[in-house]
């Protein structure tokens, strides 16, 4: 729990604390790297939206010049998939609620894996070579333990706020 001289700055003139206002400032110094926490000041200085969305322009550049049939089939389920991990990383992260912030990491999850399916459908069915597989599955494999550990930060910091968060 914070401490007086902290919620200090979050008091309002009638004397009570704003409470959305240090959970906004919580929510922006999460970032969670190499098992230690580090501040973050932005939503791009997060390396689970940084990661995503190099992903999303990869995913983007590759598919582009693919034909019709190929695009039309799996690029579009591709490209759709790979926006929305980084829309839902950003959509959750607006929220600046734990619980909502929490449910937004699950769904991002779930658009990282079905964005890992639509690689290895591209790769098995020769639209991309061994090389570029290789490359992006390393950095597909990253993300999922990156995402969970951003999702322990948000859950241990809204249990110490109101213990088990709501979603």
């Amino acid at each position: 729990m914070p401490t007086d001289e902290e919620l200090e700055k979050y008091k309002k003139p009638d004397g009570t604390i704003d409470w959305g206002k240090y959970a906004t400032d919580q929510l922006s110094a999460i970032n969670y790297q190499s098992s230690k926490q580090k501040e973050a000041k932005s939503l791009e200085e997060l390396s689970i939206f940084r990661i995503s969305d190099q992903l999303s322009d990869s995913v983007w550049d590759i598919v582009s010049k693919w034909d019709y049939f190929a695009k039309k089939t799996i690029g579009e389920q591709w490209v759709r998939a790979t926006d929305s991990i980084a829309a839902n990383i950003t959509e959750g992260y607006g929220r600046y609620f734990f619980g909502e912030y929490i449910v937004f990491l699950y769904y991002a999850r779930g658009s990282l894996y079905e964005s890992m399916f639509w690689l290895e459908k591209a790769h098995k069915r020769l639209l991309i070579n061994d090389y570029l597989y290789r490359e992006l599955k390393e950095k597909f494999d990253k993300l999922p333990i990156e995402i969970n550990k951003v999702i322990k930060v948000v859950k241990s910091e809204a249990y110490k706020w109101k213990g088990r968060p709501k979603y």
